[in-house]
């Protein structure tokens, strides 16, 4: 359990490893780099959840995050829908995974600057 918790606080870790992991196995960049966005989005939704958590003193970041990625889900699928005809659950589900690696990625950053820029404030 204590891994885990350390790979969601530092999500690039499990990105870097899985990386590093397919360039030695694969030898593809390509597939090496979607393999890592795949892995690291779990550990992403984890640690957004817990910034959002602790910079506006909630407990309603997982749940937050659960719903946009479901609500992402029904757009894509909505969208499939209306292009085809039918709906590609594998294409939809990696769409907004990968979706969500990019908006998770730029949720960590910010809660994590605005988190520091709140504790800096404090101890002034």
């Amino acid at each position: 359990m204590g891994f885990f918790i350390v790979l969601s606080l530092l999500p690039f870790f499990p990105f870097l490893l899985v990386y590093w992991g397919m360039m030695v196995w694969k030898k593809d960049k390509a597939i090496a780099l979607r393999a890592a966005m795949d892995v690291t989005t779990f550990f992403l939704i984890f640690s957004v959840s817990a910034l959002f958590n602790l910079t506006f003193d909630s407990n309603f970041g997982f749940y937050l995050t659960l719903i946009l990625i479901l609500i992402a889900l029904g757009f894509i699928g909505g969208a499939q829908n209306r292009l085809k005809g039918k709906v590609d659950g594998g294409r939809m589900f990696r769409a907004v995974w990968r979706m969500s690696f990019v908006m998770m990625s730029f949720g960590y950053v910010l809660f994590t600057l605005f988190g520091l820029f709140r504790y800096i404030m404090n101890q002034m």
